[in-house]
């Protein structure tokens, strides 16, 4: 009995150390360098990190898969990345939770200014430039863009080509893609310049649908719980300050993008904040993941399943636990 209690005390000091050990190094945090995770900068940025007491390592890294990539091997302790890549490395082994939303809408289909190209319907037999399959971009091209809107096989009906989104814009301007599935802000950046019109604007067919998360390994919930409620109040903080000055944010945003002023067709000079000003208009902020929200997340899982992407069926119930951010809110 003595030595089982001397045990237990003794497993009970162990967790307490390594938790000690744990808050003492810096949250790594991961983010899709997306306009529409600006909740991350804004935090950094405007010291809301600080302002919790947390010290933070932040990394901009390029899609979902890469930072899914980068939990599985112990780089990362929380992220802000899309849901399909998070449910689908779930289902594989790596149970990341969703702790609360980023953002609402960012991604357009876009064809070049003189483009023939009408209707969805119309990128049958033609190259159209996405991102690398499986991630969360290509779920939502596929799934809902391809099959869902435009009645198209995306594996028979088009050719998809794996392409940067920075690199889209120069492919459509140049004839090597016959239309481009992008987002922020790169859609804005070729509209105001003239060379590109919007097929298809997903915000407006699905108004604010949620895309990016805020996600932490179950480690990082068990030894830093206390630093993950930080976290959600400074990303709580961070969107409030994009929402009440959209002025100050769009100026920070530029700057952290390095947006270069466009030239618009008339000859007119378009400012970095303008870009951003307008961009805004197919994306926003919100840090509650409501009804809605989760039975999109649904609606993908069921798509990533029937696009072979996972194997298994899942809801958001398995992944979403939003108790710390309600504990964010006091």
């Amino acid at each position: 009995m003595i030595r089982t209690v001397l045990l237990a005390a003794s497993l009970s000091a162990l967790t307490l150390a390594a938790s000690a050990f744990a808050a003492d190094k810096p949250l790594r945090i991961g983010y899709v360098f997306a306009m529409a995770n600006a909740p991350a900068l804004i935090a950094d940025k405007e010291g809301f990190y600080k302002q919790e007491g947390l010290d933070v390592d932040l990394k901009a890294l390029g899609d979902g898969p890469v930072i899914q990539q980068a939990l599985a091997a112990g780089e990362l302790d929380v992220a802000y990345v899309g849901t399909p890549p998070v449910y689908q490395w779930y289902s594989r082994g790596l149970k990341s939770t969703i702790l609360a939303k980023v953002n609402y809408g960012q991604a357009a289909v876009m064809v070049s200014d003189k483009s023939p190209i009408t209707t969805l319907q119309d990128l049958k037999g033609k190259k159209l430039a996405g991102v690398k399959k499986g991630s969360g971009m290509d779920v939502l091209l596929r799934g809902y863009v391809l099959k869902d809107k435009a009645g198209l096989n995306p594996d028979q009906d088009l050719n998809i080509i794996d392409m940067p989104p920075g690199n889209m814009n120069a492919a459509l301007e140049r004839g090597i893609v016959d239309a481009a599935f992008s987002w922020e802000p790169f859609v804005s950046q070729a509209e105001l310049r003239g060379t590109a019109r919007v097929l298809f604007d997903v915000n407006q067919a699905l108004p604010q649908y949620p895309w990016y998360v805020v996600i932490a390994l179950p480690k990082t919930l068990q030894e830093r719980p206390d630093d993950v409620v930080k976290l959600l109040r400074a990303h709580r903080k961070a969107v409030a300050f994009l929402n009440e000055h959209p002025d100050e944010a769009n100026r920070i945003i530029a700057d952290a993008f390095r947006l270069e002023p466009v030239q618009g067709p008339g000859g007119t000079t378009i400012s970095p904040e303008q870009i951003v000003a307008r961009a805004r208009t197919r994306l926003g902020w919100s840090a509650e993941l409501k009804p809605a929200d989760l039975a999109f997340i649904q609606r993908l899982m069921n798509d990533s399943k029937a696009l072979g992407f996972m194997d298994v069926d899942m809801s958001p119930a398995q992944l979403v636990d939003t108790s710390y951010l309600e504990k964010a809110s006091h």
